[in-house]
């Protein structure tokens, strides 16, 4: 990058062009907000959102999540009016299946899901066979089922708000590696990247499992931990009917959707840390697929007789109570972290993009109320704790 195009100064700048980072920089650049510079040490969408399994449904038992998870929706199902592309959204039904010992805390969630405005219904295992014939739901008493939900893609949803924000005047700095904060009189003054200094008195980092040492650079080490996961893309077994609903399962550990009509994919509920983000295998270990396999094949038995296509491996950024970190860092003025998603973060990223823009712009999340995802929550010994909270939350 040649001197003369590098920007010495921003009004904003944002580390990360990811689904989080290209989503904050386009509801800033829609609200004017600047000179906004994002910074990207490889290209849009080539980290973990380029890998993600791109769910998108609104079963949580936090109310704020379900809350972004909602105006994301909305967002996913008007993408050409909202963002200006066609967008790849897939509507295929969501289901969640849970312990039968937890039904009534399904129950109950789903009861806090339709006071928010989600459309959603309890639905019986008759139903839910009627729903899905090639499923096995034997130990099934009673699943949530969201007819709108489905899954999108991750690098295309990052590529469009990236490209949407560069057409309203944002800045992208791409193969540019951020290598520190520059920090003075107790507040944040920019960044120091590989190819330069860039003053600006906001800073946000979006940049996942590869936030930590930034931050620990900073003196502050944020309570994060990288997780190693793989997931499965199969041809769908002959018989088998192609395009039903996504699935997470709390009784198989594993979550599941189909990939186009004639893939499926599935996914692992758990993963393994002591995991470096910038050295992890790029390959699935056929073992690890076969077991994944295995699990769902015990709800959805034609999956033993499908094609392995490939293994998709990737980082979760996981943190204690598995929830985002959003907010400002405390005694850090203008320094702002967007991460630890623990593995749910696209589909909540196009209302990330909102909140997050009105604490830069307004000083709080006014379309939802951020502050339970506070980094200090853990120091005030405050994790979150959803009333219907899942054993596998």
């Amino acid at each position: 990058m040649s001197t003369t195009t590098f920007p010495k100064t921003a009004d904003i700048v944002i580390l990360g062009a990811g689904v989080m980072g290209a989503s904050i920089a386009f509801q800033l650049a829609k609200r004017k907000a600047g000179k906004i510079v994002v910074v990207e040490r490889d290209h849009v969408g080539r980290g973990g959102s380029g890998r993600s399994s791109a769910l998108v449904r609104m079963h949580y038992s936090h109310p704020p999540e379900v809350q972004m998870a909602l105006l994301s929706l909305h967002m996913f199902q008007h993408w050409r009016e909202v963002v200006g592309e066609p967008g790849d959204f897939r509507k295929t039904g969501f289901v969640r299946i849970v312990h039968p010992s937890e039904s009534e805390r399904l129950k109950s969630n789903v009861e806090m899901q339709k006071k928010l405005g989600v459309n959603v219904r309890l639905i019986t295992r008759q139903e839910l066979k009627e729903l899905e014939p090639d499923w096995t739901v034997d130990d099934v008493e009673v699943a949530a089922f969201e007819p709108d939900s489905g899954y999108s893609d991750g690098a295309g949803v990052a590529n469009d708000f990236l490209t949407r924000a560069r057409d309203m005047g944002v800045v992208y700095l791409p193969k540019t590696g951020a290598a520190s904060f520059l920090l003075t009189g107790g507040r944040v003054r920019g960044v120091v990247t590989d190819q330069g200094e860039i003053a600006a008195p906001l800073v946000v980092c979006a940049l996942g499992p590869w936030s930590g040492p930034l931050f620990e650079q900073a003196g502050r080490s944020l309570p994060m931990e990288p997780e190693y996961h793989q997931v499965a893309i199969l041809k769908i077994a002959p018989g088998m009917r192609g395009g039903g609903s996504a699935c997470i399962d709390s009784v198989t550990a594993t979550y599941f959707r189909s990939d186009a009509h004639d893939k499926f994919l599935i996914g692992d509920f758990y993963g393994s840390r002591k995991v470096n983000p910038d050295n992890f295998p790029q390959r699935a270990s056929d073992e690890s697929l076969e077991q994944i396999i295995e699990r769902a094949s015990r709800r959805i038995p034609q999956l033993e007789n499908a094609e392995v296509m490939r293994g998709v491996t990737g980082i979760y950024d996981m943190t204690p109570d598995a929830r985002p970190l959003l907010g400002e860092i405390p005694g850090i003025p203008g320094l702002h972290i967007c991460a630890g998603f623990s593995g749910m973060g696209f589909k909540i990223s196009p209302a990330i993009g909102v909140v997050m823009s009105e604490l830069l712009l307004d000083g709080h999340g006014k379309s939802v109320d951020i502050t339970s995802f506070r980094l200090s929550r853990f120091a005030e010994g405050k994790p979150i704790k959803a009333e219907f909270e899942y054993q596998d939350d």
